[in-house]
């Protein structure tokens, strides 16, 4: 394992710049540190979601995609590498089978919230978004290795995140908080 952190206040990002995990030093803006810190964010969110009482299936679920974010991190941090594989996208889509299954049909738009736990599983979801689209921009600005699944990934957990928070709004309450509009009809998808 490489180094690890025994003092956390360095001083070397004074001047505005960070170092990855080959050494180089670059902006704290530049686009691999804006998505190294969507998905330092998104894993943060992931752990409100876990604070929750949750059903073990779902706990299992979402701590091993923590430990697959801090690999996502690492391989955002390691220009060259790739961590996330095809066969983590498979996971997903196989967890995001079995608990879609198990759901009604979706008929009408549905708002984030509903219970604690699912409010913390759609906001988990935007932020997997917006970090979808950083990891985007850094592929598209540096042509981050061909061979990385990171896209992928991000783009099942966030529908993983939306279907979970499903799963959980249903398990306390029967009716899951839809969109409704003035004036038009209450359900678009018809």
């Amino acid at each position: 394992m490489g180094h690890r952190l025994s003092k956390i206040a360095t001083r070397t990002g004074d001047n505005g710049t960070t170092g990855l995990a080959d050494g180089s030093r670059i902006n704290k803006d530049d686009p691999r540190i804006v998505a190294m810190g969507d998905i330092d964010e998104l894993n943060s969110s992931i752990g409100l979601i876990l604070i929750h009482p949750l059903p073990n299936e779902i706990s299992t679920l979402l701590n091993e995609i923590q430990h697959r974010m801090f690999d996502l991190g690492g391989e955002l941090s390691m220009p060259g590498k790739g961590f996330i594989t095809e066969e983590s996208v498979t996971k997903l889509e196989h967890a995001l089978a079995s608990l879609n299954a198990a759901l009604p049909p979706l008929k009408e738009f549905i708002l984030p919230g509903g219970t604690p736990a699912a409010a913390h599983c759609h906001m988990a979801r935007t932020i997997c978004r917006r970090a979808e689209r950083s990891v985007i921009t850094l592929v598209r600005q540096t042509g981050l290795s061909e061979h990385t699944h990171a896209v992928a990934y991000l783009n099942r957990l966030s529908d993983l995140l939306f279907v979970i928070a499903r799963t959980l709004a249903r398990e306390i309450e029967t009716d899951e908080p839809l969109w409704k509009t003035e004036g038009k009809p209450s359900n678009p998808l018809k």
